[in-house]
């Protein structure tokens, strides 16, 4: 019968293996031990799935500088891949500090973008819209009885989870952005739901988020972090700051002060990991500046009817690094700086025709620190031009 000969092959490819072992072994003690050590193997908690690999991958080509967040993000969604998240609380509840422009809806998009195709794959809930009790009505929906409460629709709602849910990945993210500009009554409603995974709306509905992912952003102690950054104080001259491991210690320690007296221990207690992000250094930006030239360049590319290609000299990118260069503000003042300098002009000379679907721009630097725009030939860059929508296409596709 097969299952005899299975079993059978079995056991004689195991007494092949002993013997193989105990070839040039003549000592019974030391032949069990050997034979013990061969059989037992070391496992590293440390290593990531296949899938996970790749998710950290996406996640570290799109975001810049920020490591621990990138590894919070991922030990939650290693969990929830290999199915031990909790069944009655949230996949992960993180709350996310630091300076701001350093990324951390950035953070939140990039997962969204890497798992779903799509940054705005996310409920997101600004918290500034919920200063007041009553505006939480607009969160849960009004209980019956009150005047428009059929016309009050929840924003968090099962339908909404759900949304995204794919049939090997049934997963969704909640975004709190800004948090401490919230009510009370908003950081109560948190309670249960970080606790429990459960959200009663008004009409006593109750939505499951179990399968949620909840990241909470906020820019506790910025006015500290600011006067470490500036260096100075009252009317002391300000000192140029180096941003090494010991700023970012001090950072660390403002922004986890700052979060111990605006929140309850219960709720810093329901929280599963803080990440404080770090001040961006000059490296950082320097690829923050190559990511947002190209996010430029897609920008072209998509939306204007007269596609054509532009590259920027060493100098441009220079400028637009010394231009966009604050600790303050992070990489958003870069983005400031781009848009300024290059998106502006861009748009002029697209809306008076000087540019042509095909061009190939370069951009210099002037003696006079402005920006030259040459065509280098007139349909030049149809070819490349051709090539980049096309693999731009498959992508979509």
């Amino acid at each position: 019968m097969p299952r005899p000969r299975k079993y059978t092959s079995n056991v004689q490819r195991q007494r092949a293996d002993r013997a193989r072992l105990t070839a040039d072994v003549t000592d019974p003690i030391e032949t069990k031990q050997r034979v013990r050590a061969e059989l037992r193997r070391q496992l590293d908690p440390t290593r990531r799935s296949e899938r996970v690999e790749e998710f950290e991958y996406s996640l570290h080509h799109k975001v810049v500088g920020q490591d621990t967040a990138i590894d919070a993000v991922v030990d939650v969604f290693q969990m929830f891949a290999a199915g031990m998240s909790p069944q009655d609380r949230p996949v992960g509840n993180l709350l996310f500090l630091g300076p701001t422009g350093t990324g951390k809806t950035k953070v939140v998009e990039a997962v969204a973008d890497t798992l779903f195709g799509d940054p705005q794959a996310l409920i997101k809930i600004d918290c500034a819209e919920f200063q007041h009790s009553h505006e939480i009505s607009k969160l849960v929906g009004s209980p019956p009885g009150y005047l428009g409460h059929r016309e009050t629709h929840p924003v968090i709602t099962q339908e909404a989870l759900e949304k995204w849910y794919t049939d090997d990945l049934k997963l969704s993210l909640i975004l709190f952005d800004e948090i401490e500009k919230a009510s009370d009554a908003l950081w109560q409603l948190l309670l249960g739901i970080l606790d429990k995974g459960i959200l009663t709306l008004g009409d006593n509905s109750r939505v499951n988020m179990s399968h949620c992912i909840i990241i909470m952003t906020s820019n506790l102690g910025a006015a500290q972090m600011n006067s470490l950054a500036e260096g100075g104080m009252g009317f002391a001259p300000a000192i140029q700051k180096t941003v090494d491991a010991s700023f970012d210690e001090r950072i660390t320690r403002t922004a986890q002060e700052a979060a111990r007296r605006k929140f309850s221990p219960e709720f810093m207690n329901r929280i599963d990991k803080v990440v404080v992000f770090k001040t961006l250094r000059p490296e950082h930006l320097k690829h923050i500046l190559e990511l947002e030239l190209d996010a430029v360049k897609t920008r072209v590319l998509k939306a204007s009817e007269n596609p054509f290609l532009f590259a920027c000299n060493d100098d441009v990118k220079g400028y637009l690094l010394r231009e966009g260069t604050d600790p303050r503000y992070g990489a958003r003042h870069l983005k400031r700086a781009i848009e300024r300098n290059l998106v502006f002009p861009i748009s002029n000379l697209l809306a008076t025709g000087q540019i042509k679907a095909g061009d190939s721009i370069k951009v210099t630097l002037g003696e006079d620190g402005k920006f030259i725009f040459t065509v280098e030939a007139e349909g030049s860059g149809t070819p490349t031009l051709l090539a980049k929508l096309g693999r731009m296409e498959a992508q979509a596709g």
